[in-house]
């Protein structure tokens, strides 16, 4: 690759103070992401700068105009009015250009951030659902080609949205080209991989590693006779671990990245990070390496291309989650986003127990993310869910935290007496006893089961997660209140893997919008979604604050603000429930003339308490100038009842 400045000579002068500008601000934060990792930073830095400028000098002026604006702007993804979208583009629209197509309904919909989920082209099935990678620089046939994604990139940018794609760091397909260049002999491209001559090291690790598919793909290392060794295959014998303490690693990622950058990529999902680094003796994730690789990753994307995020695929337990946003000396630099899990988790919690207490410790025990980032918080995603339930935070309000992870299974799968859920067990372990739940969001709340209260409760979770700052993601169908797809395990290669339930294909009708399950929840969620974006103490810099809960069954998130506090009162219970007033004058909120920002409406007070109605959430908020003149031309959401 040209050294960088042969490379910037071909620019003109302004573009040349530019980049050089973004080196002289990044290089001390890329050397302290490298200098962990590897003997020569330097020399390592100095090949990412290359390939840094290269890319720049090829990037589009569209991209480098929203590079400008998002450097201007670098708060975008934390403002209120950004609502997230995840899909598959199949199963959403059909291909590439058809999702350009229907770009319009989410846009209307209000979103601002698209996630589609695996589309560059993965290896033969079984592929893990598209996350074995054959091909970074390869569109799924089926989808379309590269020349699809930029066009389906400049018409969602035209229209304010970002897209979102999956860069699985972890590993690759076995059908890779540095996995065939490794099977047939290339030693460089073996040592790509973790591949050992015998099981001496690969018994000693599994000592210590955990199994994540233990029914479907146990054990962590598998046998190629064309390697002639054991190679590292955490997640499936298909997908192979990348060695990243090789230097020739990180920067072909780093081409990588900077690739789908310039394909008008706005957002890079880097799934399975916690697992990036091993080390014998651990469970080889959330090694320090892994923050400090993405730290030098994210830089060099920040001289290249800046309007680029990183969002953290890291389903790791409640305490380990927000190093991936930054802690200590990499404070705010490793990730932009990071996904919620334990919001996620905690809200089924709350429906399940109709009690926000062990909600509102495992919540409390959360440090503070950095103020530059943000969380992505969740009610369903494409995946199943687990029950990380931290057992000191159940101990601490008086539960066995292996009998509450029990619970939570029986009632999602409906096996607990009076369950109104309807979901599936996926991935049971028999030896810890673990059993992870599939099901749309409908299905999990009873829709499914003609519960009369589904619709309140699917509401009630998606108000908690629009509420709590952050890019509130909504998984396609749940924004219609689909139910599980009864014949999920009929399509080829599904039958094992009853995710696929919670995937629906959508059916669109001929006014251009998807058909429904519930327009009650339609409306609901449109309603969530307008209500957000005019509530700025949502803005992300500003922390949730979850408090001791008052009436065990409610919820109580606040966010101060300099425009004033927020709260958020979420009731779990199919019953009525209270606020006490002392609650909103702690918060300086004055409970004669706070209004709910939800419906524009007074809340309802009596006995010295807002009274909450069975699965009700309000948001409590001082009254607008126009509020309390009644002058408001432009009334708020109605009720989401």
């Amino acid at each position: 690759m040209p050294p960088v400045d042969d490379v910037l000579a071909t620019l003109p002068a302004h573009r040349q103070e530019l980049f050089r500008a973004r080196v002289d601000r990044w290089l001390p934060d890329l050397l302290a992401g490298l200098t962990p990792l590897y003997p020569d930073p330097q020399a390592v830095a100095d090949r990412l700068l290359a390939a840094a400028a290269a890319a720049f000098a090829e990037r589009d002026e569209e991209l480098h105009a929203l590079d400008l604006r998002r450097t201007l702007a670098p708060d975008w993804f934390q403002r209120p009015g950004l609502v997230g979208y995840a899909a598959y583009a199949d199963r959403f629209a059909g291909d590439l250009a058809a999702v350009a197509a229907r770009a319009g309904y989410l846009q209307d919909l209000g979103v601002g951030y698209l996630h589609l989920m695996p589309v560059l082209t993965p290896g033969p099935p079984p592929n893990d659902g598209g996350y074995a990678v054959a091909d970074f620089g390869a569109v799924r046939p089926d989808l379309g080609t590269t020349a699809d994604l930029r066009a389906l990139t400049r018409e969602l940018r035209g229209r304010g949205i970002s897209l979102c794609l999956d860069l699985v760091l972890n590993h690759v397909a076995r059908e890779h080209a540095w996995a065939r260049a490794a099977r047939a002999g290339d030693p460089a491209a073996r040592a790509f991989f973790h591949v050992f001559p015998d099981r001496t090291l690969p018994d000693a690790h599994e000592a210590t590693l955990p199994e994540v598919f233990p029914d479907l793909a146990p054990g962590s290392f598998t046998f190629d006779a064309e390697l002639d060794g054991w190679v590292w295959t955490t997640f499936n014998s298909y997908q192979w671990d990348v060695d990243w303490a090789n230097p020739d690693v990180f920067c072909a990622y780093a081409d990588v990245v900077l690739d789908l950058a310039n394909h008008g990529v706005e957002v890079l999902r880097l799934d399975a990070i916690a697992f990036t680094w091993k080390r014998l003796g651990t469970d080889c994730q959330n090694q320090p390496e892994v923050h400090a690789l993405t730290q030098a990753l994210r830089t060099v994307a920040r001289i290249a291309c800046p309007a680029l995020l990183f969002k953290a695929e890291a389903i790791v337990g409640p305490r380990d989650l927000v190093a991936y946003l930054g802690t200590g000396e990499h404070w705010g630099k490793v990730s932009d986003l990071a996904y919620h899990n334990g919001l996620m988790v905690q809200v089924w919690s709350m429906l399940a127990s109709r009690d926000a207490v062990l909600a509102s410790r495992a919540l409390q025990a959360l440090p503070v993310p950095p103020s530059t980032t943000a969380w992505t918080t969740y009610v369903r995603c494409h995946d199943d869910i687990g029950w990380a339930v931290d057992d000191g935070d159940a101990a601490a309000v008086g539960l066995s935290g292996p009998a509450h992870r029990a619970f939570l299974s029986d009632w999602y799968s409906g096996q607990f007496p009076g369950s109104w859920a309807r979901g599936l067990v996926f991935g049971e372990n028999e030896a810890t006893g673990d059993r992870r739940i599939s099901g749309t969001a409908a299905s999990l709340a009873g829709l499914g089961a003609w519960d009369p209260n589904a619709v309140a409760r699917v509401l009630l979770a998606h108000a908690v997660v629009f509420g709590f700052g952050g890019v509130p993601v909504l998984w396609s169908g749940d924004e219609l209140g689909l139910l599980d797809d009864p014949h999920w395990a009929e399509e080829p290669g599904h039958a094992e893997d009853n995710r696929w339930a919670h995937r629906p294909r959508l059916t669109w009708t001929p006014d251009g919008t998807p058909a429904p399950d519930s327009p009650a929840i339609v409306a609901g969620i449109a309603a969530l979604t307008r209500a957000r974006a005019t509530l700025p103490q949502l803005h992300a810099a500003f922390p949730a604050q979850v408090l001791d809960p008052r009436d065990p069954a409610v919820l109580l998130v606040a966010r101060r603000h300099p425009l004033g506090a927020v709260l958020g009162a979420y009731n779990a219970a199919p019953e009525p429930r209270h606020v006490p007033l002392d609650v909103l004058t702690d918060l300086g909120l004055d409970p004669t003339t706070v209004v709910d920002h939800l419906t524009g409406e007074r809340p309802r007070v009596s006995d010295g308490a807002v009274q909450l109605a069975p699965y009700q959430a309000v948001w409590l908020v001082a009254p607008t100038r126009a509020q309390r003149t009644g002058d408001s031309t432009t009334p708020l959401p109605r009720s989401l009842a």
